[in-house]
C-alpha cells in the first residue's frame, strides 16, 4: 500500500506548463467576452502565471504562442521577463490557422506557396525556441476539409510528412516535437490529424524526437482516453498532454469539471508505467485552457488544484492488491482498488504537502484575498480597445 511519502514524492516531481493564452480575453465564434484583469500582453500574462506558480508551487514554465506572444516581442526580452518572475518560458505553439491564406490548410494546402509559407513560419518557430531556450516545439493544425471531394487524402498526408521530417531534423538536439490531433473544427468533413494513430504515424515519419501530445478534450464521446495512453506510452510515443475537459465536444472546460474520474485513470496509467518499469517518464504536462466565464487565474488554480488531486489520488492505488485481483480473475475486487483510490479526500494530504512547503493550503482563497486581480484591473482597463468594465 502507497505511503504518504509515496504520494508526496509523486507531488514534488510533478510540474504543469500553463498557456499564456489562457490569461487573456476569449470567447466563441459569436465574439469575446471581456474581463476587466484579462492579460493584454505578454508581461501581463506572465505576472498572471507567476500568480498561479505562487499558490500552487508546480507552474514555473509558461507556454508561448508565436503570433500572440511575440508580435512586437524581442525573444530576449520575453525570457527576462520571465525569469524576473522565477519563471521560464516552455513550449513554443505556431499559428498556421490564423491567416486568411491558410482557410484551405497550410502544410497539406494544394498551392505550393502557402505550403512553403506555412513551413517557414515552422522553422521560425524552432529559432525562436532556440531563443528563449523552449525545447518543445508543439503542433496543432487547423488543416482538414468540409465537403467531400474537397481534398485529396493521401497527397496531403504526404505532404503532412515532408512537412514534419524537414522541421524535425531542423530542431535542435535538445528540442521534442509534439504532434496533437483532434477528430474535428475547424474542419468538419476530414482533418488530416483525427486521431492518436495518425499523430503516431507522423511523429515517426518526422523522426525520432519527435512525439504525440493528447489532448483530453480532442476526442469522440465515449472514447476510452487511458488506453490510448496506455497504448503510447507502450510503443514509447508518448511526449505529453494538454490538459482539460470537455462535455459534448471540443475542449477548454476546467479540468475535472465534467469527468474528474477518467483524469484519475489516465494518470494512473502513468503511475502505474512508472512503478513498473522504474523510471520518471519524459512527459510534459500541459493545460490548454482558455475560459469565457470563469476568471482566468482564478480558473488555472482550479484546475492545477484538480490535477494535483487526482495524482495523489492515483498514487493511492494499491497496485499490489490490483495485480493479485486480477491474477485471480476478481473483476469487482480490481475495480474497487481503483474506486476505493478515487473516493478517498485528498484535501488533507494536499494542505499537509502544501504546509511543508511553505505554500498557501487554500490556493483560491489565498489568491482571491492577494489582491492581485483588483491590482491588475487597475492597470490593464485602461489599455484595453473597449472600455466600461466586463459587462459592457
Amino acid at each position: 500500500m502507497p505511503d504518504l511519502d509515496d504520494v508526496f514524492a509523486g507531488l514534488d516531481r510533478l510540474r504543469i506548463e500553463l498557456p499564456s493564452w489562457g490569461f487573456a480575453d476569449t470567447g466563441t465564434r459569436f465574439g469575446k467576452y471581456l474581463q476587466d484583469a484579462a492579460a493584454i500582453t505578454l508581461e501581463d500574462k506572465l505576472d498572471d502565471a507567476a500568480e498561479v506558480h505562487r499558490v500552487t508551487g508546480c507552474c514555473p514554465r509558461v507556454a508561448v504562442h508565436v503570433l500572440w506572444d511575440f508580435e512586437g516581442e524581442e525573444a530576449g526580452d520575453a525570457t527576462q521577463m520571465a525569469t524576473a518572475r522565477g519563471l521560464r518560458l516552455g513550449s513554443v505553439n505556431p499559428n498556421l490557422f490564423q491567416h486568411q491564406c491558410y482557410r484551405l490548410g497550410s502544410v497539406a494546402n494544394e498551392d505550393a506557396s502557402i505550403r512553403r509559407r506555412a513551413i517557414e513560419h515552422l522553422l521560425r518557430s524552432v529559432e525562436l525556441g532556440r531563443a528563449i531556450g523552449s525545447d518543445v516545439l508543439s503542433l496543432w493544425f487547423a488543416d482538414g476539409t468540409n465537403y467531400p471531394g474537397q481534398g485529396h487524402f493521401r497527397r496531403r498526408k504526404r505532404w503532412f510528412e515532408s512537412a514534419l521530417r524537414e522541421v524535425h531534423d531542423a530542431m535542435p538536439a535538445s528540442m521534442r516535437m509534439l504532434v496533437e490531433y483532434k477528430p474535428f473544427e475547424p474542419a468538419f468533413y476530414h482533418t488530416d490529424v483525427a486521431d492518436w494513430g495518425m499523430a503516431a504515424a507522423f511523429a515517426r515519419a518526422a523522426g525520432p524526437r519527435a512525439k504525440v501530445l493528447v489532448d483530453t478534450g480532442h476526442h469522440l464521446l465515449g472514447q476510452n482516453i487511458e488506453h490510448i495512453v496506455a497504448f503510447l506510452l507502450d510503443e514509447g510515443m508518448l511526449g505529453g498532454f494538454h490538459f482539460n475537459d470537455r462535455h459534448y465536444a471540443d475542449d477548454d472546460l476546467t479540468v475535472g469539471s465534467i469527468d474528474p474520474y477518467r483524469i484519475f485513470r489516465i494518470l494512473f496509467e502513468l503511475v502505474q508505467f512508472e512503478r513498473e518499469s522504474d523510471q520518471v517518464l519524459p512527459i510534459d504536462y500541459m493545460i490548454d485552457q482558455s475560459h469565457n466565464l470563469k476568471p482566468k487565474v482564478e480558473a488555472m488554480i482550479q484546475t492545477v488544484d484538480t490535477v494535483q488531486a487526482m495524482l495523489a489520488k492515483a498514487l493511492l492505488v494499491d497496485v499490489e492488491a490490483l495485480e493479485s485481483a486480477r491474477r485471480a480473475g476478481d473483476v469487482v475486487d480490481a475495480e474497487r482498488r481503483l474506486a476505493d483510490a478515487f473516493a478517498t479526500d485528498v484535501r488533507p494530504m494536499l494542505g499537509e504537502w502544501r504546509r511543508r512547503h511553505g505554500l498557501p493550503t487554500d490556493p483560491i482563497g489565498d489568491h482571491r484575498a492577494s489582491g492581485h486581480v483588483e491590482r491588475a484591473a487597475a492597470t490593464r482597463l485602461g489599455r484595453k480597445p473597449s472600455s466600461g468594465g466586463s459587462y459592457a
